[in-house]
């Protein structure tokens, strides 16, 4: 890198009018970024839930408009006015409200504050930091917790819920890597063949999941990862196991939890809520190097598909309807 970047960028643009709110591409002065000491060329970003809820104009995701949606980005540093990071490190962002309350990944240049930024762990490539993105990187939290509240192999299954989407398929094989015995639930049965090539042992049905009768169901999971929230949640709760954990990381079926205090005062279920956003630099960098190490090449290349950045309105919407496998790299710049 020469430290010289062009005159203008290109970036997906959400605005909001009179007209209402749209996704735009728009060619973008240098002018336009906003504040940070660290000037980054983005490589990659990546599709979440939350990224197809800002491009598809839901409110409650981006706090401003106009606003370049994108909750991570991989890239090369440009210019450090930190000194933290030098012309041509590789870096990873996730996390720190990006493609919130700033400005994201996508677009061909952000400009971001140094300390939330985290190596790419070697060997790797931008392109495998995107495959894993926000959704794996959350994943790997999911399983830390689990692993920190003494959730090992011999305590019986662990379920993942909305295993088809992105954090769940991480999750599956991350956990069937460390040994575990995984019971991966989904709503798309199309996808059981799928979710046993990442290592799941058992396939089931969202609906085959213990229907939240009583506050305790019979005792089947050792621990817990749910992408799902609501019904789900509550049951998965009430059928864990005495001192199971749950680590509850989404929303995609609902925010509330119909449940009682009884799953954790008389069997002392531990409840674990993974944020990504803000999680400390220690434990990032923690989860990246995990990720490196554990994360099976296979399986993170059968679950990823790579689109251009001029895919991603079409592709929010496809997310949102429950229609993305998996992960979703998107090829931003050079």
């Amino acid at each position: 890198m020469t430290g010289e970047t062009n005159e203008f960028f290109r970036a997906l643009r959400m605005v909001k009018d009179e007209a209402g709110i749209r996704a735009e591409f728009q060619d973008l002065p240098l002018s336009a970024l906003p504040e940070g000491d660290t000037l980054v060329q983005v490589q990659y970003s990546s599709l979440n839930y939350k990224d197809g809820l800002a491009v598809s104009g839901k409110p409650g995701v981006l706090r401003g408009y106009p606003m370049t949606p994108g909750i991570d980005l991989v890239g090369k540093v440009i210019s450090c006015e930190s000194g933290q990071w030098q012309p041509g490190d590789a870096v990873i962002l996730t996390g720190w409200g990006i493609g919130e309350r700033t400005d994201g990944g996508y677009a061909g240049l952000a400009r971001v504050r140094s300390e939330w930024l985290v190596p790419l762990p070697p060997p790797s490539t931008p392109q495998w930091a995107m495959s894993v993105g926000t959704a794996g990187f959350t994943a790997m939290l999911a399983v830390l917790a689990l692993e920190d509240h003494c959730v090992t192999p011999d305590r019986g299954e662990v379920l993942v819920t909305g295993a088809a989407g992105g954090v769940g398929s991480v999750a599956v094989a991350l956990l069937a890597a460390a040994g575990f015995t995984v019971t991966a639930s989904t709503g798309r049965p199309a996808e059981a063949d799928y979710l046993r090539s990442l290592g799941a042992a058992n396939v089931i049905g969202r609906e085959d999941l213990p229907a939240l009768k009583r506050p305790l169901e019979k005792e089947r999971w050792g621990g817990v990862i749910d992408s799902v929230g609501g019904a789900t949640l509550a049951g998965a709760i009430a059928s864990t196991r005495t001192h199971g954990a749950v680590a509850a990381c989404g929303l995609a079926g609902g925010s509330d939890l119909p449940t009682s205090v009884f799953p954790f005062i008389l069997r002392g279920v531990m409840l674990i809520g993974i944020d990504s956003v803000t999680c400390p630099m220690h434990r990032r960098q923690a989860a990246w190097e995990r990720l490196a190490r554990d994360l099976p090449a296979e399986q993170l290349q059968a679950m990823t598909q790579i689109h251009p950045l001029e895919d991603v309105p079409a592709l929010a919407q496809q997310i949102l309807a429950g229609q993305v496998r998996g992960r979703v790299v998107i090829e931003v710049g050079g």
